[in-house]
């Protein structure tokens, strides 16, 4: 075995090398589905369930107007706007204004804990698969989508929001 080992050592190495480019090519080269959505631009629909076991489809939205928040209690920003999210929701919701919140894959009792602790009244949606995640194109969060009664995308914020940042896009989405 020992005049064979520098030849095993070598294609092992090879093998290494052509396994481990092919990963890393996948990965910087992969495409995603589509990318994220622009303004103009229809959202992808899905078919999540909130909380109480309730499906949803974006569909089921056309002729609203519609505000996707992608979000997860692991991120700072999400927690500093979801109550923000609630009071713009309050404000809005008898003008036709819908809140749906992606939750990012989280466990239900975390997912559960968070709404209690800030007393959420709007949708939250479960992407336990991270279809719709991959669907949207999303790199990082919060990212909120702001979809107008015929479907389209008004504007997308990609970070945290204040109460002031919420309230004057949805003022703009319910003109």
């Amino acid at each position: 075995m020992g005049k064979y080992r520098k030849v095993v050592q070598i294609v092992i190495l090879l093998a290494v090398l052509v396994v481990g480019g092919y990963a890393i090519g996948n990965t910087i080269f992969a495409a995603k589905d589509g990318g994220i959505p622009k303004i103009g631009e229809q959202p992808p629909d899905f078919t999540l369930v909130d909380l109480q076991g309730n499906t949803h489809h974006l569909s089921d939205y056309k002729g609203k107007a519609v505000v996707i928040n992608f979000w997860g209690s692991f991120c700072p920003p999400c927690v500093k706007e979801m109550p923000e999210f609630e009071l713009q929701y309050e404000k809005w919701k008898d003008a036709g204004l819908e809140i749906l919140a992606i939750n990012l894959s989280e466990d239900t009792l975390t997912v559960n804990n968070f709404v209690r602790r800030f007393d959420l009244t709007y949708p939250i949606l479960r992407d336990v698969n991270r279809k719709t995640e991959h669907k949207y194109g999303l790199e990082s969060y919060p990212t909120t989508f702001f979809v107008l009664p015929d479907g389209t995308v008004q504007d997308v914020f990609v970070g945290g929001m204040s109460e002031k940042d919420i309230d004057s896009r949805v003022v703009k989405l319910l003109q």
